[in-house]
């Protein structure tokens, strides 16, 4: 959209909030990057170059600016609708990727050179890898410093810095403030904590909470997540180690609270409960081509913004969909219960009733099959997907090319279109995943006068492309029991 100069003039002008994250405004006279929603008088049109990243205006030498902090825009919807190699990188330079790994570690997992993907990246978003790890970087640490009471030496290392001179270099660079004076601007009454991180995670509006946490708690797995005042609580796995996040919906934005066992997961965690959340998505482009059909638009009036309910973990994500095979919501819950309790790795939680992370692949694929209360061929089913994953022959992760993985998710025994394709739409994150055979969507589009019949109800959901994974949330919630029979 960057390269659109006149509709992103347009946008600033009117400090349009939808386009905060698509686009980055610099301002030539003052050297100071904004997000089109900036509250500041707009400068002349003349003095306004437009960036696709915030990484690219910082190597292009502008410094973000203190009013609207545009290190703070909710993420680019580009990166969760499209499953091309740019948006591939991006998700897992969001995931921290780059800064465990480094760039060699990025173009192993995309099966492309290091230099084709410096390439390509820099092609459509002006900044390399490293680059734009380093802007992630840079945010990370500013949150650090303005959220806790960490010694600036500690933060340096948990944002992932090399070193403390790159810290602070970096920091002067971007904000145009050293650390400490970055945290000196907060305000007097501010309190940091020393033990949880407390933040919030933007988003644009609207977004309606009813379908995204009352799915989420309706499916909690006791031990892994549960539903505690008013807040969606549940542990992480996570590169060093694990936590505990607690997510509380609110007007404008979601409240999150961390707890941490290695303060450098925290750009991973955040991106995941984002992901998980479908913060990122552009609503209103959705919701207005949805809308565009006349049977699907009230629905979309009544309770616009719905998102679809994503994971933190696409490989549990996966088990989970194959234990709720042909059973109850409930039934399913209890069998992951069990399974959690038997071979998940414990965790304290002195805040509440989260006791285990879910077990990984490599515990499952270790569990005897015989031990397993379920149908032979669902044992098969089951024992058949952990041993592939613990294994590597089938990798689910935010880089996986989505058709790539939903014809080898076909390929294995007991995988039928809808097992595949509820991971597509909700463990990678496929938009346009679609489950024409569910039972709670052939009954929805019945009562609505759409087509019922899986072949008919294709053929008309071709008009909501792509976005068939958001009607298939708004089908869902005009049905009284939406996820109680869950199909192959």
């Amino acid at each position: 959209m960057h390269i659109d100069s006149e509709r992103c003039v347009r946008a600033v002008r009117s400090k349009d909030a939808r386009f905060d994250g698509w686009f980055f405004t610099a301002v030539l006279t003052t050297r100071i990057y904004c997000r089109p929603s900036c509250p500041v008088v707009p400068p002349k049109p003349a003095n306004m170059t437009f960036y696709p990243s915030a990484a690219a205006c910082q190597q292009a030498g502008f410094r973000a600016c203190k009013r609207c902090r545009p290190d703070t825009s909710p993420g680019s919807p580009e990166w969760n609708q499209r499953a091309d190699l740019v948006a591939r990188a991006m998700r897992l330079i969001g995931d921290g990727v780059v800064d465990r790994e480094g760039v060699p570690g990025l173009a192993t997992r995309l099966g492309y050179s290091t230099r084709q993907i410096e390439r390509q990246l820099l092609a459509e978003l002006g900044a390399g890898p490293l680059a734009l790890a380093r802007a992630q970087r840079a945010q990370t640490a500013r949150l650090l410093i303005e959220t806790t009471s960490l010694p600036m030496a500690e933060i340096a290392f948990a944002a992932g810095f090399s070193s403390i001179r790159t810290f602070n270099d970096t920091v002067r660079e971007v904000f145009a403030l050293s650390p400490s004076e970055l945290r000196g601007r907060l305000p007097k009454k501010t309190v940091v904590s020393p033990g949880a991180l407390t933040l919030r995670l933007p988003f644009r509006a609207p977004l309606n909470p009813d379908n995204l946490f009352g799915h989420l708690a309706a499916t909690a797995v006791p031990g892994v997540e549960e539903w505690r005042d008013g807040a969606y609580r549940r542990t992480l796995r996570l590169p060093y180690g694990h936590g505990i996040v607690a997510l509380t919906p609110a007007a404008d934005h979601i409240g999150c609270r961390l707890s941490l066992s290695d303060l450098r997961d925290l750009p991973v965690a955040i991106s995941r409960c984002r992901r998980m959340l479908d913060l990122d998505a552009d609503p209103v482009a959705i919701d207005d081509q949805l809308r565009a059909d006349p049977l699907l638009a009230p629905l979309v009036d009544k309770a616009p913004g719905r998102r679809v309910p994503r994971t933190v973990d696409e490989a549990e994500f996966a088990v989970r969909a194959v234990l709720g095979q042909q059973v109850s919501t409930a039934a399913a819950r209890t069998h992951a219960a069990r399974l959690v309790t038997a071979h998940g790795e414990a965790v304290t939680d002195p805040e509440g009733g989260l006791t285990h992370l879910f077990p990984a692949p490599e515990a499952l694929a270790a569990v005897a099959p015989e031990s397993l209360a379920m149908p032979r061929t669902r044992r098969t089913t089951f024992t058949t997907l952990v041993r592939q994953l613990a294994e590597g022959g089938l990798h689910l992760g935010v880089e996986s090319d989505w058709e790539e993985t939903r014809a080898r998710l076909l390929s294995l025994p007991g995988f039928g279109p809808w097992t595949a394709d509820v991971i597509a739409m909700r463990a990678l994150g496929d938009p346009d995943a679609f489950l024409p055979t569910d039972l709670g969507i052939r009954r929805a589009a019945e009562e609505l006068g759409l087509p019922s019949t899986p072949a008919a109800l294709t053929a008309r959901a071709a008009a909501w492309r792509p976005w068939r994974a958001y009607a298939v949330q708004y089908l869902w919630a005009t049905d009284s029991h939406p996820i109680n029979f869950l199909p192959v």
